[in-house]
């Protein structure tokens, strides 16, 4: 953004009314798959889409994005049922996928209603286990506290976590805990140190897959669109043979390889964003375009990601061909 937030971080009315002007709209979720320490991405979950097969034996899940349960306003009025539209084609699945990942903005504005009924609809996920990590529209009046309350995932009140399935090692980081709005958000000291402590204990073979709502990468610092101290993280994860990096946040496919780690942000279940440093735009808001267009702007990426490789075989299909 242009700007800095005037009012300052400890000024929560304020960035509670820039954040509810948003609009939303439906998108679509991504199916991942893991074979031979290999995350490919194999296609959406959206009418028309046609998802392949895993390979058997894959390990294979979802990323749903930036679903903001709790928004009213007329570009969407109903984001549940868009979260059920997702939800439907993911039970559809021609194999089960073994488990959910969303990577943040789970509500709109934070409230425990719409954590209740976030957390009420997922369920509805014929999967053993959505996993989560807070987005900044999940942490506006009280931090992660709220947040935590309904998605603690392992009972430690902290909201980054790991877990291991398949053969691969899942992190689930939180880098919006400081996030002020023009400024770029960060880890922190203690979440590094955890990160650290975390890795030690992997094999340097093993597949890492990253969960992070802002990219881990600096996409467009004056909107905010990176993490500040991103470097300390890749430090890390550099010396593992195949590392996924899964972001949210700006609402758009975009991807960057650096050595053995490829990082891919995600569309949402919301709406599209301006383009990084379009002209004209100071705050990144939704982009709204007559409904008969809007298929043709939101899509899905299919991609392979090979171990210990640089290139990506992508194949770009938006939702109405």
């Amino acid at each position: 953004m242009s700007t800095n937030d005037p009012t300052g971080p400890g000024h929560r009315p304020a960035r509670r009314q820039a954040l509810s002007c948003l609009a939303t709209w439906t998108g679509a979720a991504v199916v991942w798959t893991v074979a031979g320490g290999v995350p490919r991405a194999l296609g959406a979950t959206s009418e028309g889409s046609p998802t392949a097969v895993a390979a058997k034996n894959a390990l294979t899940f979802v990323q749903i994005s930036d679903t903001h349960i709790g928004f009213h306003k007329e570009a969407n009025p109903d984001v549940v049922g868009s979260l059920r539209r997702a939800i439907a084609d993911i039970n559809a699945l021609p194999q089960a996928p073994a488990f959910v990942v969303h990577t943040g903005d789970v509500s709109h504005l934070s409230k425990p209603e719409e954590f209740g009924k976030a957390r009420e609809v997922l369920q509805e996920i014929r999967v053993a286990r959505v996993h989560t990590i807070p987005g900044e529209h999940d942490t506006i009046d009280e931090g992660v506290t709220g947040y935590l309350k309904f998605f603690d995932h392992d009972g430690k009140g902290k909201s980054w976590y790991s877990f291991d399935q398949g053969g691969v090692h899942f992190i689930g980081l939180n880098n919006v805990l400081n996030f002020k709005m023009g400024t770029m958000a960060a880890l922190g000291d203690e979440q590094i140190a955890w990160l650290k402590g975390d890795l030690a204990r992997v094999s340097r073979s093993t597949p890492i897959v990253v969960l992070a709502h802002i990219p881990l990468w600096t996409i467009w610092e004056p909107w905010g669109w990176g993490t500040a101290d991103s470097a300390q993280a890749m430090a890390l994860l550099r010396p593992f043979g195949s590392v996924t990096v899964l972001n949210g946040h700006i609402h758009q496919v975009l991807q960057k390889v650096e050595g053995h780690i490829a990082l891919h942000t995600a569309m949402s279940l919301a709406y599209p964003l301006p383009t990084p440093g379009q002209e004209g735009i100071g705050e990144p808001g939704p982009v709204k375009v007559p409904a008969g267009e809007l298929g043709k702007l939101l899509g899905t990426r299919q991609l392979s990601v090979v171990r210990g490789g640089h290139e990506l075989a992508l194949l770009d299909t938006p939702l109405d061909r």
